[in-house]
């Protein structure tokens, strides 16, 4: 290498190092942007001659390398629609292009981001600061179905009425029921004045006890789960029920004999309990001497044509599950509810919104109902650094970094949150002193260069 390459590789040197100091000026300028990946550089060396005994250190070349994969500090904020990804992966988002005649129009390259400072525009749209618009998939509130693939729209939406088609619960009844005709009888048993409102099979007939017969019925029964079910228009109608023991397991004569109870609810509420009629759910429910429900089996019962008041909720389906209803002995003598639920809602209006942890955005509405509204567009890669990085935060696909990958894979979704930028003021400051000493030497060497020529031509002088 001659006097002339030296300065040609200082130049080089200079090159590189000013390149340094952009990206280095760029990360410090972006230290507060949301989402923001610094750049880093590396440097490549390109050797000025290829012989094995002439092998000379030539010059240098500077090149951005990316840090896609080093995640920013996660820190919460006050929007509800807000996010950041905890773990590896981008936010798929679209571009605005335009505005015609009061419609929007979108580009239809789909980007990436991790900027998740999402929130509604005047539409409705989720949009993040830098302009770009979160996609995914849209979801009907009323169906849990997915309605469309593009722009997450998050609308006031309202949530029309359900009718309650299904009543989970879960009990214990007692061995030994306590009602108000034991402690005169003695006889835990719910004796009908009509036999046909008594049922020993886990099949049969929804059939009314007579209201002269109440009274007898609720001295010889017990409380029950009482739950408000709605119609189709959104109307509550309470549902009382009592459980009535009709037969008891006989374990010294016949010990296959099961206990059996049946289940009534309340036909007529405007009366008192003692005076209105009531129902026989229609089937058996029978125990075998540990306890445990032999029958129905398939941990559910239809109960037909359910009427309260004069007001018809249609079938009902009553989930117990397989271990739902044990019969166990209770010192109180009365059941006792673990669970009990329904399915049916009035209409509502959507309240707020948050995000879940596998990227699903719930709404709930003025009835109490958290419903699902849209699931967020999620996107990862092989080779993340391999992405084209553009303005604005975000990238797109290129061959390097290979086709988006769909599912979180052990990333989550963090709501209420955003990700701040994942460059180090001080390891900048660092880069920052030791990029400048290197350029500093760059411009010795060429200094030194010219003296060196100087003093050649003075040689022949």
């Amino acid at each position: 290498m001659d006097i002339f390459s030296a300065l040609q590789t200082s130049v080089s040197g200079l090159q590189a190092q000013s390149y340094a100091i952009s990206n280095i000026s760029g990360n410090i300028a972006n230290s507060q942007t949301t989402g923001y990946k610094r750049v880093d550089t590396s440097f490549i060396d390109l050797m000025a001659e290829q012989t094995s005994k002439r092998e000379v250190a030539g010059t240098v070349l500077a090149q951005a390398q990316l840090t896609n994969t080093i995640q920013g500090n996660v820190v919460s904020s006050q929007v509800a629609t807000n996010m950041a990804i905890n773990g590896q992966g981008f936010f798929t988002v679209l571009q605005k292009t335009g505005d015609a005649n009061g419609q929007a129009s979108f580009g239809s390259q789909t980007l990436y981001t991790r900027r998740g400072d999402f929130a509604p525009d005047k539409d409705g749209y989720l949009v993040n600061g830098a302009g770009d618009y979160l996609t995914g998939q849209n979801i009907d509130p009323a169906t849990g179905q997915s309605t469309s693939n593009g722009l997450i729209k998050i609308g006031n939406s309202t949530l029309p009425a359900k009718a309650t088609t299904t009543i989970s619960y879960s009990a214990n009844l007692p061995a030994s029921p306590t009602t108000a005709n034991s402690t005169t009888s003695g006889s835990d048993l719910y004796t009908p004045a009509d036999p046909a409102s008594v049922l020993l099979s886990s099949t049969g007939t929804a059939t009314q006890i007579a209201s002269g017969d109440a009274a007898n019925f609720v001295g010889s029964s017990i409380a029950g789960p009482a739950v408000t079910g709605y119609t189709s228009t959104g109307a509550p109608v309470t549902v009382t029920t009592r459980w009535a023991k009709v037969q008891d397991s006989n374990t010294v004569t016949n010990p296959a004999t099961p206990s059996v109870w049946n289940l009534y609810y309340q036909s007529d509420t405007t009366a008192s309990a003692s005076k209105s009629a009531w129902t026989n759910a229609g089937s058996a429910f029978t125990f075998d001497s540990a306890g445990q429900l032999t029958s129905p089996t398939g941990g559910s019962i239809n109960i037909p044509n359910l009427t309260v008041s004069g007001t018809n909720l249609g079938n009902v389906s009553l989930n117990y599950g397989q271990t739902g209803l044990t019969q166990y002995a209770d010192a109180s003598g009365s059941a006792t509810t673990n669970t009990l639920t329904q399915d049916g809602y009035t209409s509502g209006t959507l309240s707020s919104v948050a995000v879940t942890a596998d990227g699903k955005i719930n709404g709930t509405f003025s009835n109490g109902s958290v419903v699902g509204l849209a699931s967020v567009g999620f996107a990862r890669f092989t080779n993340p650094d391999g992405l084209k990085p553009d303005t604005n935060g975000h990238y797109s696909q290129t061959v390097d970094s290979g086709s988006p990958l769909a599912g979180l894979a052990g990333s989550t979704i963090v709501g209420e949150s955003t990700e701040q930028s994942n460059t180090d003021i001080a390891s900048e400051f660092s880069k920052m002193i030791v990029t400048q000493q290197a350029y500093s030497a760059n411009t010795r060497v060429m200094s030194t260069a010219q003296t060196m020529m100087s003093d050649l031509l003075n040689v022949i002088r």
